[in-house]
């Protein structure tokens, strides 16, 4: 009687099952949905979702009800900054990457001081970072299309590198096993699991929470930095605030995988599984052409949902 019970206490289990039930789905409704090259698509397409989810993985774990809600302004403008600095060639990559880095990290840092130096709750400071980097990019190219990407990017993202699969993919791979290590085998990780399980019992056992906070927002903004780069390679070109479109399913890719959104407990191939579930569903949702505010729609639904199910876990923090 308690096994259902305790199958379905596991996010990655359920989300695994509803990848399958989905893909199912999703070849009823248009055979060669679930082919081989197709199912690659979307997994391209959940990688860009699944990096920008690293970094909102490691906000949320942090508790203190962390979200970074710049996520999509970082993603817009890396992909702005990546495009022009390249501007189609490939000797521009190393820079474009670099400099993309140092602005995702010079916002996060922004955000973590905002909220430990100033106790701006993390909601209401990374929502006004979102409104900054809205006004930079007005100014910068007023929605106009900007820069291009190098031959060398789009080859990597969208073209097969290794065993047929495309570079893209091996990166979140990558970074998968990046996020398990950090979160399970380092002391930086045990602190994150420590501050989001009692912020209080962690600060009165040395662990420093401030720069830890810190720490976190910054890898976040890094993380949306590096896929801000990546999907200028899918795309081609960088179009102002495109990014906007993966605040909302980064914060339920984290939750379907079984961080709640109170922190201290979760991991990062929950998230994984997350993301490459939302991708199906929101294929699924094209598919039988329901528009982008549909799918909106639908992705705050699942959040609220998922809130209800097994999302906030224990009662919200102190």
């Amino acid at each position: 009687m308690t096994a259902p019970l305790d199958l379905a206490r596991q996010p990655f289990l359920v989300a695994s099952a509803l990848i399958v039930a989905l893909l199912a789905v999703g070849e009823a409704i248009s055979p060669g949905f679930a082919a081989p090259q197709q199912i690659l698509r979307l997994l391209i397409v959940a990688a860009l979702l699944g990096i920008v989810a690293a970094g909102q993985n490691l906000v949320i774990l942090g508790g203190r009800e962390g979200i970074d809600l710049s996520v999509g302004g970082v993603v817009s403008l890396s992909a702005i900054v990546a495009g022009n600095l390249m501007n189609g060639a490939d000797a521009g990559i190393p820079l474009a990457v670099v400099a993309c880095l140092a602005t995702g990290a010079l916002f996060g840092i922004a955000n973590g001081l905002g909220v430990t130096l100033l106790r701006i709750p993390p909601l209401v400071m990374t929502l006004g970072m979102l409104g900054v980097l809205q006004g930079l990019l007005v100014v910068v190219r007023q929605g106009i299309p900007s820069g291009r990407a190098a031959p060398a990017l789009s080859e990597f993202v969208t073209r097969s590198l290794l065993l047929g699969v495309p570079g893209i993919i091996w990166l979140w791979l990558l970074i998968g096993i990046v996020m398990v290590l950090l979160l399970t085998r380092t002391v930086f990780g045990h602190r994150i699991y420590a501050i989001g399980s009692n912020e209080r019992a962690a600060y009165m056992t040395g662990v420093p929470v401030k720069r830890v906070r810190i720490a976190l927002f910054t890898l976040s903004g890094m993380f949306s930095a590096i896929a801000g780069v990546c999907l200028l390679g899918y795309s081609g070109s960088s179009f102002a605030n495109v990014g906007e479109l993966y605040i909302l399913p980064s914060i339920i890719a984290v939750v379907l995988g079984g961080t709640p959104l109170s922190g201290g407990k979760g991991g990062y191939p929950g998230t994984m599984a997350g993301a490459l579930l939302l991708v199906i569903l929101q294929s699924i949702l094209t598919t039988v052409n329901i528009a982008e505010s549909g799918r909106q729609m639908v992705f705050g639904a699942a959040l609220l949902v998922l809130m209800l199910f097994y999302g906030r876990g224990r009662a919200m923090r102190a």
